[in-house]
């Protein structure tokens, strides 16, 4: 249930005008009274749902914590958080912008370098604080009409970890948005997720900034995971050929499927923009140079591969290639603890995702040992959690599957 269409009474409040509804949450701009007669503009988000889940709770006030100690410019400034009906409200500064997704298609290419260079000063930035935005897109991002200033929001999924790791989940319940999440937030990629993974989904944004589409379009969400996992996007100077090459192999970089091969430094990508930029503005053209040479990360990454694997991982691949064509199989994975079974195993995540299957597992733990089957149980339970969050249509299928095997003894 979401709230009347009216606009709520929030006390010491006067909201305006509604500006953004999304699933989850009502943006209005409203008036804030303060001392006296005076008053100011500021911006409410208020959750969508009259009687929001307590999930949602959770990431309204995790946005509110990991924003409101922000120093940073290109952040739109937290002032409160305060209790409204069953929920919370966000207060935060108006400085008058709007979506940038209602600004597809408006905007030149000297501007979208310009946001381009805003949004790495801004990564820059959170880089410095461990913090991963994960959900950086279009409609996360503010844009003043006039002085195309940019601001970043919204950062209810985001992370104080330098790094962390993704469960393997169905597409509906994965966090971020599905068109704009790098390949190791789907979770099938076999790699952990830190704060490049800012920089795919910012090359999806510049993307559709240029070329007015997304790089990967289609309705079925486990083709669009396989598209990011696997599928190269057409070049931006294909679909737009009046933009520069250079500019077209920035975006291929910062969209690149490892995140080895990305940018690893924000201050990396603002030069390489920054040039383009200068460039562009003085000739109205930009010569292809070599890019990151600026491009020097403060950390120290070992890149997350598999050594000495090979043939196990292609043995696996190979049995799965045939279990897709309906022959069942069973493959056993030996040996001690540590020795890397799991990460071996976890590599047909990939093709799992390219046949539209099922990755289920269960371990036996030595704390469950009463427990007959218990490894059995716990990947029939996850196989279960991920079809309960199939469409209708495929849970009736399903339905009639299971019931048509187990007959009387289904409950």
């Amino acid at each position: 249930m979401t709230r009347a269409s009216a606009h709520p009474h929030l006390p010491g409040y006067e909201l305006r005008e509604k500006i953004h509804h999304h699933s989850k949450s009502i943006v209005y701009r409203a008036t804030q009274e303060v001392v006296g007669a005076e008053t100011r503009p500021v911006i409410i988000k208020l959750l969508a749902a009259a009687y929001p889940s307590y999930q949602d709770l959770i990431n309204f006030r995790h946005q509110y914590t990991i924003a409101k100690d922000l120093d940073v410019p290109g952040i739109v400034q937290i002032y409160s958080l305060a209790e409204y009906d069953r929920g919370y409200a966000i207060v935060m500064e108006d400085f008058g912008g709007i979506p940038l997704d209602q600004y597809l298609g408006q905007l030149s290419l000297a501007d979208t370098l310009k946001i381009g260079i805003q949004l790495a000063i801004t990564l820059q930035a959170l880089g410095q604080q461990r913090i991963i935005h994960k959900d950086i897109k279009p409609a996360n991002i503010l844009i003043h009409p006039v002085t195309k200033q940019v601001k970043l929001i919204d950062f209810s999924i985001a992370s104080l970890l330098p790094y962390e790791t993704q469960e393997l989940v169905s597409p509906q319940l994965l966090e971020g948005t599905l068109a704009y999440i790098s390949p190791e937030q789907t979770g099938r990629m076999n790699r952990g997720i830190d704060y490049r993974s800012d920089f795919y989904s910012l090359g999806v944004t510049l993307y559709e900034l240029l070329t007015g589409q997304q790089p990967f379009i289609t309705e079925d969400p486990l083709e669009l995971v396989h598209c990011h996992l696997a599928k190269i996007a057409v070049p931006v100077s294909i679909i737009q050929p009046k933009i520069p090459m250079i500019v077209s192999l920035i975006v291929a970089k910062l969209m690149a499927k490892n995140a080895e091969d990305r940018y690893q430094s924000a201050l990396g990508l603002r030069h390489d923009l920054e040039k383009c930029l200068d460039q562009w503005q003085a000739t109205a053209t930009i010569d292809e140079f070599e890019l990151g040479q600026q491009d020097l990360s403060d950390r120290f990454f070992i890149p997350e591969k598999l050594y000495g694997r090979h043939s196990e991982v292609q043995t696996l691949l190979a049995a799965f290639a045939r279990v897709s064509q309906g022959q069942p199989e069973m493959v056993l994975v030996a040996g001690f603890s540590g020795v890397g079974k799991t990460v071996v195993i976890n590599e047909v995540h990939k093709p799992i995702s390219r046949q539209r299957g099922y990755f289920i597992k269960g371990k036996y733990d030595q704390f469950n040992r009463s427990l007959p089957l218990s490894a059995f149980c716990q990947a029939f339970q996850d196989l279960v959690a991920q079809l309960l969050s199939e469409s209708d249509a495929q849970l009736a299928t399903w339905r009639s599957k299971i019931l048509a095997a187990v007959g009387e003894n289904g409950q």
